[in-house]
């Protein structure tokens, strides 16, 4: 575990932008032999979106955010009443639900999200946020491992929540979603025609490294298409304007 944390703390040091984020903390999970995780922070205001850090399906999350489901989200409420770790899913006890919760939830499981453990974050800079790890079936070895050593995955969350806030604190927002200042850049040059190629070649980097920052974009806005992510991003720049 020491190795692991040790390995993750150096990658959150180079870490600049929402994929190395996500790298970092999908190579720590996958050395405890974690599965998919999910970061949510909530925005500032009711209007904004939330920020979401992901390894859960695209197709999921895209769902969530289109949905606005951060804000019936039983995991998310729970984690807004503690500051302690909880486990949740399968046959745990839980509280009761509503019909919108527990048809949120019904969609989850068809993703393979059925459970998991979930460290809230209050950090008294801001909103909470919440790192979750999730798994599709019901594992002991899984629940076991985050029992023991609930208090050390809780400080890694504490430690990647820190990092994101202060690096990623200079995102753009567009329509309430938060862009990183390379998917906004990325999505501007989009917006004039460019493709992933030509982009790529104007800020010196890959033409895959320009797909996944336009993809982050469109799941964070909660749209389908470049197109759609364009037209996202005049609208909001025209209300900016307005």
């Amino acid at each position: 575990m020491h190795r692991v944390f040790q390995d993750f703390i150096d990658s959150l040091q180079s870490a600049h932008d929402h994929s190395s984020f996500s790298a970092a903390m999908e190579a720590a999970a996958s050395s405890l032999e974690l599965s998919c995780f999910a970061y949510l922070a909530l925005p500032s205001r009711v209007t904004g979106r939330p920020r979401l850090i992901s390894t859960y399906p695209e197709e999921w999350t895209a769902h969530y955010m289109r949905s606005r489901y951060e804000l019936i989200d039983p995991i998310i409420n729970q984690a807004l009443r503690t500051t302690e770790p909880f486990q949740w899913g399968l046959d745990l006890p839980s509280v009761k639900h509503s019909l919108a919760q527990r048809q949120l939830l019904d969609e989850a499981t068809q993703f393979g999200i059925c459970a998991g453990f979930t460290v809230p974050i209050h950090d008294g800079h801001g909103p909470v946020a919440g790192l979750t790890f999730a798994i599709g079936q019901r594992n002991p070895a899984f629940e076991k491992f985050v029992r023991s050593q609930a208090r050390a995955l809780q400080l890694m969350a504490m430690f990647f929540h820190a990092h994101v806030r202060r690096k990623l604190s200079n995102e753009q927002e567009s329509g309430g979603a938060l862009l990183s200042p390379r998917e906004f850049e990325c999505l501007e040059w989009a917006s004039q025609g460019k493709s992933a190629w030509e982009i790529g070649c104007i800020l010196g980097i890959s033409r895959n490294t320009v797909a996944s920052y336009l993809e982050n974009a469109k799941g964070k806005l909660g749209v389908r298409t470049i197109a759609q992510a364009v037209m996202h991003l005049a609208a909001a720049s025209k209300r900016k304007q307005n």
